[in-house]
């Protein structure tokens, strides 16, 4: 591609002006690890090397002083053969992109935090009606990746991303190794023999549960409908939209995610879903973690796929619910969502 490098360039300042003004949003823990996990990409370090606290420090410094000269700059159209492209058009640039072997993507995300990335084409596939990119080496991202996302009847699936993110999990509970569904998914991998071949295993096994994540997402669009998206766009405090996020989260999970687990047979990543079902999520589906220890406890599967059953139809109807409050009365949706966090337990709960 004759214009590669200024493409990349105009992605990754697009990055920039997205973390500049949301990435300090995040706590000082959350935003320190991401920080320290995107000099560690840019700079080409091997996941197993630690990056130099001498460096570190001064480069962060920097960067945020290059987001202070950027906080209120237009995002940039991209420079695709001879044309200039909307960066929210990813459809347009992927269709002059994926002919290169290259794949881009942008979107809004959690918060209203925009996202964009371009990455190396790795293959294409197609799964009930749905095309999936699979992205290897990414030449431009921002601080927080989001290892997949499903836009417009495509999901892209970002491996360098995933694979990075797992191995910052790893980090972490290596510092203290708790008990628990963690402990149980890294030893299932078999990161005490070799935890390098035991990544790559683990990118390998997580990538095919992500896809399942956002094929149930997928699924949950189109039982919602479009009023969904709507509703989402509307709430501007996160208590809402956290809570409108972790009912379909729960949704998709059981609609597509644990069933075909379980189906399969893919217990190392059973146990990593629950390490990583926390937050609201697992607070409104204490009967998933109940499931989940009877499993560990008795090697018996029944409680987990009932749980799932239920799930599946408690979601949908808790979903519909909170439509139906949006549908009444949009003005008034986001205040009365809220209020159905004040209640201990959820009303949600399940």
């Amino acid at each position: 591609m004759r214009n590669f490098h200024e493409l990349v360039e105009a992605v990754q300042k697009n990055c920039h002006i997205a973390d500049a003004n949301h990435a300090r949003n995040m706590t000082m823990c959350t935003y320190l690890l991401e920080m320290r996990e995107f000099f560690r990409w840019e700079n080409e370090l091997p996941l197993s090397q630690q990056p130099p606290r001498a460096e570190i420090g001064p480069w962060m410094i920097a960067r945020e002083s290059l987001w202070e000269t950027l906080e209120e700059d237009d995002f940039a159209a991209l420079p695709v053969n001879g044309r200039r492209i909307d960066p929210f058009e990813s459809r347009a640039v992927n269709e002059a992109l994926l002919p290169e072997g290259l794949v881009y993507g942008a979107g809004i995300g959690r918060y209203r935090k925009p996202h964009f990335f371009l990455g190396e084409l790795k293959r294409k596939e197609e799964r009930e009606g749905l095309t999936i990119y699979v992205t290897g080496c990414e030449y431009a991202r921002d601080l927080s990746t989001l290892p997949a996302a499903y836009q417009d009847g495509a999901i892209f699936l970002r491996t360098d991303a995933l694979k990075r993110a797992l191995w910052e999990k790893v980090e972490l509970w290596g510092q203290k190794k708790p008990e628990g569904a963690m402990k149980a998914a890294l030893q299932c991998y078999g990161f005490e023999r070799d935890p390098e071949a035991a990544l790559e295993r683990m990118t390998e096994s997580e990538s095919e549960a992500v896809i399942l994540h956002e094929v149930g997402e997928a699924r949950a669009d189109k039982l919602l409908g479009p009023d969904w998206k709507k509703m989402i766009a509307g709430f501007t405090h996160r208590h809402a939209e956290l809570l409108a996020r972790s009912v379909r989260d729960n949704l998709a999970d059981c609609l597509s995610t644990l069933p075909t687990l379980i189906e399969n047979e893919a217990w190392c990543s059973l146990h990593y879903y629950m390490a990583e079902l926390d937050g609201l999520r697992q607070v409104l589906f204490p009967r998933l973690t109940e499931a989940y220890k009877s499993w560990r406890d008795s090697g018996r599967i029944e409680a987990f796929q009932e749980a799932i059953d239920a799930g599946r139809q408690h979601w949908l109807d808790q979903a519909g619910m909170l439509l139906d409050i949006y549908r009444n009365d949009p003005k008034t949706a986001q205040s009365r969502v809220q209020e159905l966090l004040k209640p201990n337990p959820c009303p949600l709960t399940l």
